[in-house]
């Protein structure tokens, strides 16, 4: 069943070894850790919220695309709700959005529901078909990239695809893009017999972190310059929840923090001390650059999870998003945990916007007109119009709308402690 629904990766890589950069400065212990409150933001908390959906409906109409019969019986997907992440049985789900799913009866057996997609749903879907071969150099650079930050600059395609729709890789990837880029991937099988992707060149423009590419242009640039000399270091943008700013203790050890050397997430950390503060920031960096790379600024925390050796990150790695949350947003709606970089939102809105992040805003509109319209004969719209009908979505609040600090019930490190063991959540 999954098979339908998923496709898996293959890739064509020998990437050459990571230059060994050696840290002799001071690895710093002993930075005072501060226990902060959890405050919810209600606006990355709807954004979470409506783009799981959106997500769900995506997969699945790359599912029925994928289907040689070009539809989906009910009973084909009756098991697929934990695996999309839903929180209602996707029959019910899939007929909310009549715009996206035609619901039809099964030729030879009248009582089994069968969906197929709609003429709007085609449509949009030739639009992301479009970007995909449009952007296709930024995607290939994105995947590099994210290999490039791992050990063995190889990923376990099991690990790699649920990451697809956040890292906006095309579906069935593995046929329609790796083999065009024999120089760049290479598809292995490891030791245990699992197919794995690996990067095979090493472009040194692409070892190049977000952060760091942030810092380059502009006034920031001389900071940039002074950095790349060795004469500072950069520094991690820092939006904290209302209340956080005034507490003293809390500027005192973002100051602190902020003032240890910034390692690049392309640089080999072996060298570095996995007890020292200076590993934390490292680990900082490489999580911060990942959800840089991804459309949304945001994943799951479990497909970060099965990442977690080949990235060289501790054991329970969720305590890094709780103590640092001026820098990242934990959170669990959806029935999961969910992570998303704040410097990717400003008020309630998607700050830097992929090609392929508008088409997917036009599907979620396209989902909220079959929702609004479903009772009043919406197969009578033409593809065309539904489009211009769509209602805007719901962005959430115009501000980042946050409880104060000490409005919550538990610490940071209290409420989340029961969510670093393993598999806590679905995959």
């Amino acid at each position: 069943m999954k098979t339908i629904l998923f496709s898996l990766l293959k890739p064509h890589a020998t990437s050459e070894p990571t230059k060994v950069l050696l840290h002799h400065h001071h690895q710093w212990r002993g930075i005072a850790k501060v226990r902060l409150k959890w405050v919810k933001n209600r606006s990355l908390d709807h954004i979470i919220d409506t783009e799981t959906d959106l997500k769900a409906a995506c997969l699945l109409k790359d599912a029925i695309k994928r289907s040689s019969t070009g539809f989906l019986t009910a009973k084909s997907f009756a098991d697929w709700q934990k695996l999309l992440g839903l929180t209602v049985p996707v029959l019910r789900f899939m007929r909310r959005y009549p715009t996206l799913f035609q619901e039809f009866p099964h030729a030879r057996y009248a009582n089994l529901r069968c969906f197929k997609l709609t003429d709007t749903a085609l449509l949009l879907d030739s639009q992301e078909q479009s970007i995909h071969q449009t952007h296709e150099s930024d995607t290939v650079e994105r995947l590099c990239r994210v290999l490039m930050m791992t050990k063995s600059k190889t990923i376990p395609l099991q690990s790699l695809y649920p990451l697809k729709w956040d890292l906006g890789l095309p579906d069935g990837f593995e046929k329609v893009l790796v083999p065009k880029y024999p120089d760049c991937f290479r598809i292995i099988k490891a030791s245990n017999g699992i197919g794995c992707l690996k990067v095979i060149q090493w472009p040194k423009e692409y070892a190049v972190s977000e952060l760091q590419r942030s810092k380059e242009g502009g006034d920031l640039g001389d900071e940039y310059r002074k950095f790349k000399r060795g004469q500072t270091v950069l520094a991690f943008p820092m939006n904290f929840p209302k209340g956080y700013g005034g507490q003293k203790k809390v500027r005192v050890w973002m100051e602190e923090f902020q003032k240890l050397p910034y390692i690049s997430p392309y640089e080999d950390s072996r060298h570095i001390d996995p007890n020292s503060d200076l590993m934390e920031k490292r680990v900082v960096g490489v999580l911060h650059e990942l959800l840089s790379l991804t459309l949304h600024k945001k994943t799951k925390r479990n497909y970060l999870r099965s990442l977690r050796e080949e990235l060289n990150l501790p054991h329970k790695f969720t305590r890094i998003f709780t103590r640092y949350p001026g820098i990242f947003y934990l959170s669990l709606k959806c029935k999961t945990t969910t992570v998303a970089l704040r410097e990717g939102y400003q008020r309630g809105k998607l700050v830097n916007w992929h090609p392929l992040t508008r088409v997917r805003e036009k599907f979620y509109h396209v989902m909220r007109t079959g929702l609004l319209y479903r009772s009043k004969g919406v197969h009578l719209l033409s593809p065309q119009e539904i489009l211009l009908n769509s209602v805007e979505s719901e962005s959430g609040p115009e501000e980042s709308e946050e409880d104060e600090v000490g409005a919550g019930d538990e610490c940071y490190e209290d409420e989340m402690s029961n969510l670093d063991s393993e598999g806590s959540d679905e995959d």
